[in-house]
């Protein structure tokens, strides 16, 4: 058989060539045709790495910047300690040595106490609500004013949904059993404890459980079940308290440098936005997943014992919350307004809640153990 090629057929294979240099020119990222350099971000977070819920949120909104940004722009992720200490993140960002922080806002009550209002509240919104307040109450109006001084861009990123109430060493049964009782409980949720008795200690994340494990606290919260879970807590604690009336809403926050943030091309700056405002949805929609799951394998598998608050314990952590915020909301007048708006969500929110949620779930289990 001859080799010789004929004319028809190297004109047939010059156009397959053809087609095919088209489709990956075509299939190259816009910077390789531009000669564009590549964007490149650091992001700094409170959290260990991959942890289960917040952090696995930190490092999906990385991806997805850069899979939305067709690889124009990359955000490395630096974890807890790699670059900055884990609350280290909200002073980093405001100086610019990361252009990107994901944390929670409870964590600089210190700095400025109006911002844990942006987490959770004791008592407070629950995660749609939260999410109704900021994006359509002006919730996220008076967020921006806040962090303005700082340089920092606040937006909502990522949510573990409704936390649970801790673990204790030992059960609680009266408003007794708070007395003294060193607990690692940040936000208004361990000032409120500390009125009561309680001891609040302010850990980051990272250094909860060997604080538990070798009893320099007597109990914590964290999360909910899937985070808590992969935290250990288990291991050293057995009684799991609920509800978490500290953080009904478990908001995680992307903290932007202003200046870099402005510095983006519009299109660039909208995939960072849409980028953490996804995630909103999909965290929420994973922690509610993983928690149900969690939570029956740690009563099941570890041992885990199931209490709740009881009525007068509660009640009293209900009195002093009302104390709390009215004492914070007279300090200044962003801080007053904060609690104004925040408080005016919750009279519109919680009527229409009881009537749509509550009832239904009164009405499906109904003669359900």
């Amino acid at each position: 058989m001859s080799t010789e090629t004929s004319p028809s057929a190297s004109r047939r294979q010059a156009l397959k060539l053809g087609a095919a240099s088209a489709a990956s020119l075509l299939a190259a990222p816009a910077l390789a045709s531009t000669g564009a350099a590549v964007i490149e971000w650091k992001m700094v977070t409170s959290w260990q790495k991959n942890l289960p819920g917040p952090g696995t949120t930190a490092q999906t909104i990385c991806d997805r910047i850069e899979k939305m940004s067709g690889g124009r722009m990359r955000v490395r992720l630096f974890a807890a300690g790699e670059l900055v200490p884990p609350l280290g993140v909200f002073d980093a960002v405001s100086a610019g040595t990361a252009q990107v922080a994901h944390t929670a806002s409870f964590f600089w009550q210190g700095k400025m106490p109006a911002a844990v209002w942006f987490t959770a509240i004791p008592f407070g919104l629950l995660p749609l609500e939260h999410i109704t307040w900021i994006e359509q109450g002006g919730g996220q109006a008076l967020w921006d004013e806040l962090y303005a001084p700082f340089g920092i861009k606040p937006v909502m990123a990522g949510n573990t949904g409704v936390q649970m109430g801790g673990w204790f060493r030992k059960e609680i049964n009266t408003l007794d059993d708070l007395a003294g009782l060193k607990i690692r409980m940040p936000g208004l949720g361990g000032e409120v404890m500390r009125r009561l008795g309680a001891t609040p200690v302010a850990l980051p994340p990272g250094e909860i459980f060997p604080a538990l494990q070798s009893g320099l606290i007597d109990a914590t919260e964290f999360l909910g079940p899937w985070s808590d879970q992969a935290m250990g807590f288990q291991k050293v604690a057995k009684f799991y308290y609920a509800p978490g009336f500290h953080e009904p809403n478990g908001t995680g926050e992307a903290l932007f440098n202003r200046n870099a943030l402005e510095g983006l091309p519009e299109d660039l700056k909208t995939i960072v936005l849409e980028a953490c405002k996804a995630e909103n949805g999909r965290s929420l929609a994973e922690s509610e997943w993983m928690n149900a799951g969690s939570l029956e394998s740690l009563q099941k598998d570890d041992g885990v014992l199931l209490r709740f608050y009881p009525e007068d314990v509660l009640d009293a952590l209900r009195r002093e919350t009302e104390l709390v915020l009215g004492e914070l909301a007279a300090k200044d007048d962003l801080t007053g307004r904060i609690h104004a708006s925040y408080s005016k969500a919750l009279a519109r929110l919680a009527p229409w809640s009881r009537v749509s949620v509550q009832r239904f779930l009164a009405a499906r289990d109904a003669g359900k153990a």
